[in-house]
């Protein structure tokens, strides 16, 4: 179904509706929207909303099974503000939220849905999931100028690395299990690259609650919903296979004439097996099997 705004949306009253899992996804423009809506269809988001541009088309049956929210996609924060509109309006309900050509990856997705996974998670008293956004890149710029191809993604196997958090409340205290971590693209091609978004860590899939806020950065209000794994041992995280960087540093004006390809000797195609990306350490099954 379609919608004029986002709160024409959230106003339904449909029983069900927003039960969760919910997944929202942000076109910023119309690449590979249909695999996107797709992929999370598949790993059985129970509700997908579509904040796009007025006019974007998407073949039938997935309009018949996503909600298409018309949407200012490119106000500033206009993902930030969407989400936490969700997050007042389902309380108890697990969101998770991405853009076009983003790709929800978790342990053992081939077998496993996303509502089992998180069932699991809350058993471990967890209310949020850290991610990690993986770059994808096209290994042929010349076939696929945008750096865009499902079909010939790669991915950076090594250089991803982690700092300590600082505390702005304790410049000599780091926040408890909480890192910065950095790597991909991002870190290959810094100069490109604002310092504010060279991060690769967001919390991509969280427990709505009253009060709770997803804050500019990709992190949570509640300090906690940040960490990477409880007190007592390693919990599950998962990944963001992304094309988004990859196809900014090529459309955008000063970076486009300065890339003339992204493989390097540290690349691997990408299988689009999430067993792939736990071999290479990109995410971490916790004490799930």
């Amino acid at each position: 179904m379609r919608y004029p705004n986002l709160p024409a949306l959230l106003e339904r009253t449909t029983p069900g509706f927003g039960k969760g899992p919910l997944s929202l996804i942000l076109a910023e423009d119309e690449v590979e929207i249909t695999s996107t809506l797709a992929h999370h269809i598949r790993h059985g988001f129970r509700d997908i909303i579509l904040l796009a541009p007025k006019g974007v088309q998407i073949p039938p049956e997935q309009e018949a099974r996503v909600h298409v929210v018309e949407h200012d996609v490119h106000a500033e924060g206009a993902l930030v503000a969407a989400v936490n509109a969700a997050i007042g309006r389902f309380p108890g309900t697990w969101i998770h939220y991405c853009h076009n050509a983003e790709y929800l990856f978790y342990p053992f997705c081939e077998t496993r849905s996303v509502g089992e996974m998180l069932a699991f998670h809350a058993e471990e008293r967890r209310q949020a999931m850290l991610t990690y956004v993986i770059d994808l890149y096209a290994g042929d710029l010349a076939a696929h100028p945008d750096a865009v191809s499902v079909e010939d993604a790669w991915l950076d196997r090594s250089g991803y690395y982690a700092l300590a958090r600082k505390d702005p409340a304790n410049e000599w205290q780091p926040k408890d299990r909480q890192l910065d971590f950095y790597g991909g693209l991002r870190w290959r091609f810094e100069e490109h690259i604002p310092y504010a978004r060279r991060r690769i860590d967001r919390i991509s899939l969280f427990r709505a609650k009253p009060g709770l806020k997803l804050l500019p950065d990709f992190t949570m209000s509640d300090e906690e919903m940040n960490t990477y794994s409880c007190r007592w041992h390693n919990n599950l995280t998962a990944a963001v296979c992304s094309f988004r960087t990859a196809k900014a540093l090529r459309t955008n004006p000063g970076s486009r004439h300065a890339i003339h390809g992204f493989r390097w000797p540290n690349s691997v195609k990408f299988d689009w097996r999430g067993q792939q990306l736990m071999d290479l350490g990109l995410m971490e099954p916790g004490q799930w099997f």
